[in-house]
């Protein structure tokens, strides 16, 4: 299972304002409509699964949704799934997930079986490299396809994925949230450039926020954390705040992109050939975690040669 302490996501989704962001920037548009965020409330614990018999963490929210004139409370199931690998057994741990949930809230008598169980939305929040391919519900991974008598008796559990790594620059851009911020710097993986790039941005972001100063230190925390697993080279301990701070990272930072692109320059004389660039690059655009503009850089390639060269890989 994944560390939440290395990555710092739970303590992020402890804060409401993470949630709605989200919710409104990630989440279909149509249910996060439906939202009323002032009502969000924290409901987070730790459960048994009978079948896995291990002890997880997850993010639980509620908040109230209003559809056809009537209010109620839906449950925000978000499980921070941060693996290198794709789990093919999502929807199973889902299902059993949301049912020792319904158990927990059962027991504690937040509910009562006899009036009925609330509505829950099951988020999984993945950063992996390589894009997710799980089945979304567990009725699709019930082979081969049954008759239309059978097909009713079958389990459904259908959650939303948040895939991280899908989403582009421009897209990120589309949303200047905090967490969007957060997505960039995950998604700039071991490039100090994109890094330093990426924390410029955020920065940006928390200047323009009206509690800038809240944000300032809830996405300190985080990238403190971030910057400890990706092994920077950096005095953490004098790093308080992004907004104070910043010429202090960002002169940090642009010593490790000169250490980058040096690293680079000898890795392609090493090669000594196009062909040897070319083996790089692919290494690079398999690792998933950079563009082809960074990728171009370090391997010394023309940006149109490194596109090309996905476009391949790809197909």
């Amino acid at each position: 299972m994944a560390n939440y302490h290395d990555t710092g996501y739970k303590e992020l989704f402890s804060h409401p304002e993470f949630v709605q962001q989200l919710i409104e920037g990630f989440a279909p548009a149509e249910i996060a409509e439906l939202m009323e965020f002032t009502t969000l409330r924290n409901h987070s614990g730790n459960y048994i699964t009978p079948l896995f018999e291990e002890k997880f963490e997850d993010v639980v929210w509620s908040v109230e949704i209003t559809w056809h004139g009537l209010t109620q409370r839906v449950f925000l199931y978000i499980l921070l799934e941060f693996q290198s690998r794709v789990d093919h057994t999502m929807p199973i741990r889902l299902m059993h997930y949301v049912a020792g949930f319904y158990s927990h809230l059962i027991k504690q008598k937040v509910i009562a079986p006899g009036d009925g169980l609330p509505p829950v939305f099951p988020i999984v929040l993945y950063n992996g490299a390589k894009r997710w391919t799980a089945k979304t519900d567990i009725f699709n991974m019930i082979t081969p396809e049954l008759p239309s008598f059978l097909q009713v008796y079958q389990p459904h559990l259908r959650y939303y994925l948040v895939d991280e790594g899908r989403y582009t620059d421009k897209e990120l851009t589309e949303h200047p949230t905090p967490l969007s911020g957060v997505f960039s710097v995950e998604n700039a993986g071991g490039s100090w450039k994109a890094l330093q790039q990426a924390v410029d941005r955020v920065v940006a972001i928390i200047q323009a926020e009206p509690d800038k100063e809240r944000t300032d230190r809830i996405i300190t925390r985080w990238l403190k954390r971030h910057l400890h697993r990706l092994g920077a080279e950096i005095n953490l301990e004098r790093l308080d705040s992004l907004v104070e701070d910043k010429d202090m990272l960002a002169e940090n930072l642009e010593n490790l992109v000169k250490k980058e692109r040096l690293q680079g320059r000898q890795e392609g004389r090493q090669e000594g050939n196009l062909e040897g660039r070319l083996d790089v690059a692919r290494r690079m655009i398999l690792h998933g975690a950079l563009s082809d503009e960074v990728i171009a850089e370090l391997a010394g390639l023309e940006h149109a040669k490194v596109a090309e060269l996905r476009r391949e890989i790809m197909h």
